[in-house]
């Protein structure tokens, strides 16, 4: 009795396998030079943006508005807006008012 169901094929005249994991590093530099790479460096921009707000600049908050700040504190800024001043995060602050717009599609 032979066991023809438990016996294997041979193999096909493919690719040798160390081409996959080629393909695979390729994708993974691709990745990390397309997404992660320039997402880093935008946060960094950021930061270094919320690291110089100082008293006096207008800025624009996240939700759209525009502001002056009147104080800079450790982690909270302190906005004029309109007649009365409010306490709100840096994270608030998208961008200073003199900067141009971005387009974002």
């Amino acid at each position: 009795m032979t066991f023809a169901l438990f016996q294997q094929a041979p193999a096909a005249g493919g690719p040798p396998g160390w081409t996959q994991f080629v393909f695979i590093g390729g994708m993974a530099l691709m990745f990390y030079f397309l997404l992660i790479r320039p997402q880093s460096k935008a946060r960094k921009e950021m930061a270094d943006r919320l690291s110089k707000l100082k008293a006096g600049d207008e800025v624009v908050l996240s939700s759209g508005l525009y502001a002056t700040i009147d104080r800079v504190e450790d982690k909270h800024i302190w906005l004029k807006l309109g007649g009365t001043v409010v306490k709100a995060r840096r994270a608030a602050v998208a961008s200073l008012a003199s900067e141009p717009e971005t387009q974002q599609s």
